[in-house]
């Protein structure tokens, strides 16, 4: 009978990261279970250059390696070449975060004897420790998901809560920009989703809103994103000027996760950013389309999500496949007005 990882010592661990932002924070609570039930192991994880400031700082884990898709790692002689790298390091246990089936390939390729994941995407006979899904895990949230596998592994799982870090440098940047920049309260907007439009709510609401927060309520607006959020940046900016400053493409993940971190309240579209401001129980209003605010939803208590639960949602589509784009376009400022301000005004009591 083979044994649960549990029952091994492993010396060395690879722990392979999800790939996106909101992914990765909701690992967060797996990674401690696996520092908690392997204390004297030397834990890296293997990350994306775009989440790996998620990890940069954590007591979790001892090194975070990147993983250089775009780069030297790219293609299939570049994960050959990843592959050799990690063979290199002679790690004992391989634990799979990530779904995919390359990701129980490169750990083959790395000569890792013990490789633990899902048992999904045609990988099952890649892993020495594979595990089913269960039905009883799939609907719940994806903090959950990560949870399960680990539990079904034989580990003891830690406490469901999301765990962010962040580097002292970011934290001190975070606070000197505050202090220059912003007056209270700060309100941070996040206007973008890498996922596709169908869960962004429309930019000149955002300027709506931005411009009653700053005249109603003498708010600080902070726009978060990457450079292709600038375009909506600039029509927010537009509508409160002096109240509003333009962060898209100006600072690094780990500055901007500090900067959320300080807000009286976040804005947010489902997005990674959304799951930084969950993780830093920053209050936040999560406004939903066509995603699963059940599955995906802000794993916080500090938090209100605005949708409108139509019979065609969840779609789960990138676009409307109704071309109505209603699950957003039904929302509007008055309501995510309202959310922003019931926060604002439970943080000061």
């Amino acid at each position: 009978m083979t044994k649960t990882i549990s029952q091994l010592s492993p010396k060395k661990i690879l722990i392979r990261s999800t790939n996106w932002i909101g992914d990765a924070i909701m690992t967060t609570p797996a990674v401690r279970t696996i520092r908690e039930n392997f204390p004297a192991a030397e834990i890296t994880i293997l990350a994306y250059p775009w989440v790996a400031d998620i990890f940069a700082a954590s007591p979790h884990v001892d090194r975070v390696m990147i993983y250089e898709k775009k780069g030297r790692h790219k293609g299939v002689a570049g994960m050959w070449r990843l592959g050799r790298e990690l063979a290199a390091q002679h790690f004992d246990m391989a634990i799979l975060l990530q779904n995919a089936f390359s990701a129980a390939v490169l750990a083959l390729l790395a000569g890792i004897p013990v490789r633990a994941g899902y048992r999904r995407d045609g990988r099952g006979l890649l892993l020495s420790h594979g595990v089913p899904i269960k039905k009883s895990t799939r609907g719940r949230h994806q903090v959950y998901y990560y949870q399960e596998m680990l539990k079904d592994l034989g580990l003891i799982c830690s406490p469901q809560e999301l765990f962010l870090v962040l580097p002292d440098s970011a934290n001190a940047w975070a606070r000197d920009f505050l202090a220059v920049k912003a007056k209270k309260p700060v309100v941070g907007l996040n206007p973008g989703a890498a996922y596709g439009p169908a869960k962004r709510w429309p930019a000149e609401r955002y300027a709506g809103l931005a411009k009653r927060l700053a005249e109603e309520q003498g708010a600080t607006l902070m726009v978060f994103g990457t450079a292709a959020d600038t375009e909506a940046a600039v029509e927010i900016c537009a509508a409160a000027p002096d109240e509003v400053h333009d962060l898209t493409g100006k600072t690094t993940l780990a500055q901007a996760m500090a900067l959320i971190g300080l807000c009286d309240a976040f804005v947010t579209n489902d997005s990674g950013l959304m799951h930084v401001a969950a993780a830093q129980k920053t209050p936040l209003v999560a406004i939903f389309g066509s995603t699963d605010a059940v599955a995906t939803g802000p794993y916080s208590p500090r938090v209100e999500v605005v949708n409108k639960n139509l019979p065609c949602s969840p779609c789960l589509k990138t676009h409307c496949p109704q071309n109505d784009f209603a699950c957003m376009l039904d929302i509007g400022v008055d309501e995510v007005y309202a959310a922003t301000c019931r926060l604002l005004e439970r943080k000061e009591e």
